[in-house]
């Protein structure tokens, strides 16, 4: 159970998702960025034929996160304007604690049941009633390779992005997922 108050007010999760500046995570790593960052962007947009670290990657995909790296999809997802959700699972062990750590790191409502269908519909159903939305990248970090959290559990998680990247595709909104194991 977390001790944020805002985790328990579903107005509050909606009113983040819907205020286009992205998600506590995002906000924080704004007020880290360093000039250097800040210099990189604008080099970037003032480049008219800037490449997309997103070229090569579908809209709606749930992949490895392979030769990316977090700050990097998160740069992409601040420069495209679009909600980046981050969730570091290693230290989770089993279904319950994974899905805990997604629901707290997404600042899911209180009344998220703690299963994958809840999980769909935080994912889908409560952020559409939210409004129009931009695009999401998504970042599940080390995800658990755990007794209790076999292979089975580890791809009934990813389908349930799979689902909500579909979802999302046929609202043509793009919905990036990307995942590592621990």
């Amino acid at each position: 159970m977390s001790d944020n108050v805002y985790a328990h007010d579903p107005r509050v999760a909606s009113d983040l998702f819907a205020s286009g500046e992205g998600n506590l995570f995002q906000r924080v790593m704004q007020l880290k960025q360093d000039s250097e960052a800040r210099q990189s962007e604008a080099a970037l947009s003032s480049n008219e034929g800037a490449m997309s670290l997103f070229s090569t990657v579908r809209p709606n995909i749930v992949q490895s996160i392979r030769a990316f790296r977090v700050q990097d999809l998160a740069d992409e997802a601040q420069r495209l304007q679009q909600h980046f959700l981050y969730a570091f699972c290693a230290n989770a062990q089993t279904r319950q604690e994974v899905l805990e750590t997604i629901a707290t790191s997404f600042l899911f409502p209180k009344h998220f049941g703690k299963n994958y269908d809840g999980l769909y519909d935080c994912l889908t159903d409560l952020v559409q009633k939210a409004g129009e939305q931009p695009g999401f990248v998504i970042v599940l970090e080390g995800l658990p390779i755990a007794q209790k959290f076999d292979k089975d559990g580890r791809e009934t998680l990813l389908d349930v992005f799979r689902e909500a990247s579909e979802y999302w595709a046929e609202r043509k909104v793009p919905f990036r997922v990307f995942y590592s194991f621990a």
